[in-house]
């Protein structure tokens, strides 16, 4: 017998990195009722040390570590269902392709329902182990998995198309963000930015990302002479961590930017540099919906990002920042040194886009919808 009667939902990820299906597991799991339901994370790899579980326990949410190197483990299913059995799972919620695969067949063999957020729309699937991955994953979405949640209309329109599942029982849940985290004005910019040996009277423009080459920040450092010789108080602040930071390093040096392109790491402290930031930019290649550009909607800032994927659902064009082409450097420079020149339509934008982010982006509506999906769920309503 379970100790309470709430519902006991297991969260499956493939890691617990900073990327951004992780970081959305803190918001969510920290607005979830848990009265409700009794949360509890099961991560099948080790990625970048997987940060996102300590921040996770530290608002009381059990993680556990059952480690999957290969989607070809034998031992994989057996031990994913023995887990879900002895955690007394009434739902699987799986996130990443390890997760939806591996997670979609022992939760459909124990009968217990499952549903996972697809997260990602991929731009070129590379090599015969890339298309083999997503053809499985697509099988596992069409036969195996309850409901499937896309981020975005894109998104679902993609999948639809590739993975033929029903839409009978397909959702779009927007990511959510606590847009409360984001009011705050920095009172300390020079503290602030004198930790990446930026000074305090400059115009900051600031990308939050893993560092990965579809992230498409070294077209945004190819746009940089460009806008260093309109203006040389501008600085370029890059957030994150990955794979690709030593390709963009090696950008930097060959241009000649150490002394305005600086890189901050992953951070933890996001809400404090979009405070201080006056222009955000996302140059990313391929998106299915960017939580970042909520965060950056919430901290009032405008927004020049590309037109690719679940994008044009977050920024309205000459509303709340400025869409381009992707993989367009004069376009970067042009656009961004537009929107410098007009403070007045700066602030309109920043003004603009925190609307949007309360209305459209607050973690408390995907929360409510995800509540009530569960239930529906495991209540055997509708989706079946």
């Amino acid at each position: 017998m379970k100790p309470t009667d709430a519902y006991n939902i297991i969260y499956m990820i493939d890691g617990l990195g900073w990327g951004g299906a992780e970081r959305l597991m803190i918001p969510i799991l920290s607005a979830l009722d848990r009265r409700r339901f009794n949360a509890r994370v099961c991560v099948l790899q080790n990625k970048d040390g997987n940060p996102v579980a300590n921040e996770l326990r530290e608002i009381g949410i059990p993680v556990d570590m059952l480690p999957i190197r290969y989607l070809r483990d034998l031992t994989a299913i057996p031990r994913i269902s023995a887990y879900l059995q002895e955690t007394q799972a009434d739902l699987l919620h799986a996130q990443l392709e390890f997760a939806t695969v591996l997670g979609g067949i022992a939760a459909k063999r124990l009968g217990i329902p499952s549903v996972t957020t697809l997260h990602t729309i991929p731009n070129d699937i590379e090599g015969l182990k890339g298309k083999l991955h997503f053809a499985l994953e697509n099988f596992i979405l069409r036969n195996f998995i309850n409901c499937i949640v896309s981020v975005s209309e894109e998104a679902q329109r993609f999948y639809l198309q590739t993975a033929k599942f029903s839409q009978s029982k397909s959702r779009v849940i927007y990511n959510g963000i606590d847009i409360n985290k984001y009011s705050i004005a920095s009172s300390e910019r020079a503290k602030v930015l004198s930790e990446f040996g930026i000074p305090e009277h400059v115009t900051l423009l600031t990308t939050v990302a893993v560092l990965r080459e579809p992230k498409g920040i070294q077209y945004m450092i190819r746009a940089m002479p460009k806008i260093l010789r309109a203006d040389s108080n501008i600085y370029y602040l890059v957030v994150g961590g990955g794979e690709y930071f030593e390709n963009l390093q090696a950008e930097v040096k060959k241009l000649d930017l150490e002394k305005n392109v600086k890189f901050a790491g992953a951070r933890k402290d996001i809400p404090s540099i979009l405070s201080v930031s006056d222009l955000f930019v996302l140059p990313t290649l391929t998106e299915a919906l960017p939580t970042v550009l909520a965060e950056a909607m919430a901290a009032s800032l405008p927004i020049v990002a590309s037109r690719v994927g679940g994008v044009p659902e977050m920024i309205q064009d000459g509303f709340n920042g400025k869409l381009i082409e992707p993989a367009n450097p004069e376009a970067l420079a042009a656009t961004c040194l537009e929107l410098l020149s007009d403070r007045q339509t700066l602030r309109q934008m920043g003004n603009a886009g925190r609307k949007i982010a309360e209305e459209k982006f607050n973690i408390k509506s995907q929360v409510r919808q995800l509540q009530d999906l569960y239930a529906q769920l495991i209540l055997r309503k509708d989706l079946q």
